[in-house]
């Protein structure tokens, strides 16, 4: 597959995409590209913004399957992965799949859960697969999870430990819209919700394509040591306990790929790598306390990291 054609398939997600979601292309974008790279995204946002309504609008626009899954306290392992029942008529256990058995998994208020049934979600996230009573089965293909959480309301919630958040490609937010995109969302919805107008652009079979070609746009040595780079520096920096993995270095690199093959570059710049370095990198580092106290978020952290790391210089 040619950049131009990853590129325009994407593009066909992402304006299917904004038919509901209006005026967050960004957040979109950053979306179709973690979708892109095979991995998860972790949606820190307050109630009501659309996060339910992304989910469903991508899983719709690449003909997957949507599976939703309410997280509570009370929620067992077995809720989300499945269960063998005992056939009668056949006189043998039977293994009925749980709704992680899903194209696009929406994980709703993802730390309600406590950490076994959280637990649950990292093999999954990880290996594409479910073990259950000693038996490994795979998942659907593509698998991609959207897992939601409120980062206001922490009362009665348990905190993704650093593994599982280390899990997530990315971390995005959508964030109230402005007066006119208010306005035009009451617009869109005084009928009917223009979900039900989304329709597939790319089949599930040319995204497992698209995921297979964005690894194959080049990286130089100067960007891998750049990337490199910038994740040490989130390390040794005196404003975080705790600097990315290098899973985080691993992850920046894949979206920086698909961000260059969305752009329409077979190569990856400097660029590409500022702009995705705080979703992927903002929940893979652990801010001081008196982070917050100074006024400041991990973004704004990362963002000064990056002024500060000498980037390679294109080439012409």
């Amino acid at each position: 597959m040619t950049i131009t054609e990853i590129a325009s398939h994407a593009q066909a997600i992402i304006d299917e995409v904004e038919r509901v979601i209006v005026g967050k292309r960004g957040t979109v974008r950053k979306a179709v590209l973690t979708l892109m790279c095979d991995g998860h995204v972790l949606l820190e946002d307050i109630p009501g913004v659309g996060k339910t309504t992304l989910a469903k609008a991508l899983a719709k626009s690449i003909g997957g399957d949507f599976r939703r899954i309410q997280f509570t306290p009370d929620l067992l392992p077995s809720d989300v992965t499945g269960s063998s029942i005992f056939n009668q008529r056949e006189s043998e256990f039977e293994f009925r799949p749980g709704p992680v058995f899903g194209n696009v998994v929406l994980v709703d208020e993802i730390n309600r859960a406590t950490p076994k049934t959280q637990s649950a979600l990292l093999e999954a996230m990880e290996e594409k697969q479910v073990t259950t009573d000693g038996e490994t089965r795979p998942l659907p293909r593509p698998f991609f999870v959207i897992a939601t959480q409120n980062a206001i309301e922490m009362t009665g919630t348990y905190p993704l430990p650093e593994a599982q958040l280390d899990r997530f490609f990315s971390r995005l937010s959508l964030g109230y819209p402005e007066r006119d995109e208010e306005a035009a969302i009451l617009g869109q919805q005084q009928v009917a919700h223009p979900l039900e107008l989304v329709t597939e652009v790319v089949s599930m079979a040319t995204l497992q394509e698209i995921q297979t070609a964005v690894r194959d746009v080049f990286v130089h040595d100067t960007i891998r040591h750049y990337i490199v780079d910038v994740v040490r520096a989130t390390r040794e920096s005196n404003q975080f306990l705790m600097g990315a993995s290098p899973r985080g270095s691993l992850h920046l690199m894949r979206a920086a790929q698909a961000n260059a093959a969305l752009s329409g570059h077979d190569f990856v710049r400097p660029d590409d790598v500022k702009e995705m370095a705080s979703a992927v990198l903002g929940h893979r580092v652990l801010p001081r306390s008196e982070l917050r106290a100074k006024g400041l978020t991990t973004e704004e952290v990362i963002q000064q990291l990056l002024d500060r790391v000498s980037a390679p210089v294109p080439v012409a």
